[in-house]
C-alpha cells in the first residue's frame, strides 16, 4: 500500500483499529493484532482520496495518447464489457495498480483507455456487434497486462472487492482474498 506509514499499527493499541485509504482504490480497516506488531483487517469501502503532498500522480491518458503514434495493432480476444465489473477493477487495481482503467459506453459500443501514467497507453472499441478494433503504443503491453490480470482473478474464483483484506507488520504487506492465512493474492 503506498504510503501507509508502517508504524501505525506500533501507536496503535493492540485490538485498535486503523481505518485507511489503500490507494486508488479504497478504505480498509485493519486491527492491530495483540503483539501491536501487525494489523490485518478487509476492504470496507470504494473511495478515491485526494493524493498526498508530493505524490506524482503521473500524466493523463490524453497527455501520453496525444501525438504519439500508435506502435502496434493488438489482439482482444474477450468481452471487454467485464472491465465494467467494479469486482473485476478493484482485482485489476490490486494486481496492476500502475495500470489506470476507463471505460465508456454510449449504447453503440464501448471504449476502453489503459495508461501507465508514463509512456504506456491502449485504446479499445468494441461496437455492438462484437467486434474490437485495438492499439497501443509504448514500451509496455497493457492490454496483454490486463488480460494477465482478469485470467489470476477467474482462477482465484472472480473474488467479490469485499473479500479482499490485508496484512501489514513491520517489514512486509500481504494483501490476500477470503483469510488472512490464504496464499496472496498477487499474480505470479
Amino acid at each position: 500500500m503506498r504510503g501507509y506509514a508502517r508504524s501505525r499499527e506500533a501507536q496503535t493499541r493492540p485490538g485498535g483499529r486503523l481505518v485507511i485509504p489503500w490507494s486508488r482504490l479504497g478504505t480498509i480497516a485493519l486491527t492491530v493484532a495483540d503483539d501491536g506488531k501487525s494489523a490485518t483487517g478487509w476492504v470496507q469501502g470504494l473511495a478515491t482520496f485526494m493524493p498526498g503532498r508530493g505524490t506524482d500522480q503521473g500524466r493523463e491518458y490524453h497527455a501520453i495518447r496525444s501525438g504519439a503514434a500508435t506502435d502496434r495493432s493488438a489482439h482482444v480476444d474477450r468481452d471487454l464489457g467485464a472491465l465494467t465489473d467494479p469486482n473485476l477493477l478493484f482485482a485489476l487495481r490490486v494486481s496492476h495498480p500502475d495500470i489506470r482503467i476507463s471505460t465508456e459506453g454510449d449504447g453503440r459500443g464501448l471504449a476502453v483507455r489503459l495508461h501507465d501514467g508514463i509512456s504506456s497507453w491502449a485504446t479499445a472499441f468494441t461496437d455492438e456487434s462484437g467486434a474490437t478494433d485495438a492499439s497501443e503504443g509504448g514500451p509496455r503491453h497493457l492490454l496483454a497486462e490486463v488480460e494477465a490480470g482478469r485470467r489470476h482473478w477467474e482462477e482465484r474464483g472472480s473474488p467479490p472487492l469485499w473479500d479482499f483484506g490485508m496484512t501489514v507488520g513491520p517489514d512486509h504487506q500481504e494483501v490476500w482474498v477470503g483469510a488472512p492465512d490464504a496464499r496472496p493474492y498477487f499474480p505470479t
